[in-house]
């Protein structure tokens, strides 16, 4: 038993020097020594497997890790590290079976001391297929949401079309101007659907990037609110609350629009009753210095069980449209300014979103 703790520990040092542990790896990590035995298994590679570290220490690696491919066939005796051509210096990462039927990706190399010499190692990496999964998932989810999206604006702006290019003469000028007007908001709706797909490209790869310059919070918001009056909401359905003096706050103005405007429309459509809109300094239980905007309603309000899921692709909190993808793309922007954003239920009873956005100057933010 000393001579395998030795062995898997000269196993690990030679996989890197950076002080970090086999056990910490996010992937599973198995090495088996020239003979074919384990020498190093660690704690991913005994959650996926479901095979304990002490069962595998010591036992060949074609017992430990009985792999299969789709087809049913020994993935040791096809690949044969220790026996087959000395030129290969591993093999790709694929899908492989457990035991049990588990889908596995495992990826493999071999270390050789030289080129075209005996295998001295043989490393494996697994990766459980849970995380790739829901990845799948939600892409075809988002092709799907976002086929259904622009299906009905596409069907609108080309039955418009066509009807004015073969029957011009035969329509009024309202009539005209009517359907034109129709095809002018359906394009809107395509631009802001796409608008939202970058967003969602740019926040999942980490490359949403911000211009930031002084924003006047309290501005923004009255700007948003006398552009919902002017579209026909009552001014009496709107309260708003500025604290001063606010704290500076360096941001994307176009990007702090877009949440506010996300926040009040959302109000707007799926609550009742009275919008409240509070711009103050955050306080102490935000465990931050900057600027707090708390955007509330008086309607039913987001159930418990839906308030972890909230700022998710997808989520719906009612069926009065919308694709879903706006909250996770608020959550996104206001992460990027280094803020955070919270949901519960406000003092009306409906939904409160609160967000806070640190004090910075472009010096410290860029």
């Amino acid at each position: 038993m000393v001579a395998e703790i030795t062995e898997q520990t000269a196993a690990v040092r030679e996989l890197g020097a950076s002080g970090i542990g086999a056990d910490d790896l996010p992937d599973g990590l198995v090495v088996a020594d020239e003979t074919g035995r384990v020498v190093c298994f660690n704690a991913a590679a005994a959650r996926i497997t479901a095979v304990p570290a002490r069962r595998a220490l010591g036992r060949p690696l074609v017992d430990v890790l009985p792999l299969e491919d789709l087809k049913g066939r020994r993935w040791w005796t096809l690949t044969d590290p220790y026996d087959g051509l000395a030129i290969r210096v591993g093999q790709p990462e694929r899908n492989l079976l457990l035991p049990d039927g588990r889908e596995v990706l495992v990826s493999a190399r071999y270390v050789r001391e030289h080129p075209r010499g005996p295998v001295r190692r043989v490393v494996v990496s697994l990766r459980g297929t849970e995380a790739r999964r829901r990845t799948e998932r939600s892409h075809a989810e988002l092709i799907a949401t976002v086929a259904h999206e622009l299906r009905s604006p596409l069907t609108s702006v080309k039955g418009f079309t066509r009807t004015l290019l073969k029957k011009w003469e035969r329509f009024t000028d309202d009539q005209k101007l009517m359907m034109l007007e129709t095809v002018d908001n359906d394009a809107d709706r395509i631009a802001r659907l796409i608008a939202e797909l970058l967003d969602i490209a740019r926040i999942d790869t980490g490359r949403l990037e911000l211009r930031r310059q002084p924003v006047d919070v309290a501005a923004a918001v009255a700007r948003h609110v006398h552009a919902l009056v002017s579209a026909g909401q009552s001014a009496d359905r709107f309260l708003v609350r500025i604290a001063h003096p606010l704290p500076d706050l360096w941001a994307d103005p176009d990007k702090i629009d877009q949440v506010l405007g996300n926040l009040l429309e959302n109000a707007v459509r799926h609550g009742d009753g009275m919008v409240t809109i509070e711009v103050a300094p955050a306080t102490a239980k935000d465990d931050e210095k900057g600027t707090a905007v708390t955007v509330s309603d008086e309607g039913p309000g987001i159930p418990e069980e839906s308030l972890s899921r909230v700022f998710t692709r997808f989520w719906r909190g009612s069926k009065r449209g919308g694709t879903g993808l706006g909250l996770y793309i608020v959550k996104g922007i206001v992460s990027a300014h280094g803020g955070t954003i919270t949901v519960g239920r406000g003092p009306g009873g409906g939904a409160e979103f609160r967000f806070v956005l640190p004090v910075g100057a472009p010096a410290h933010l860029a």
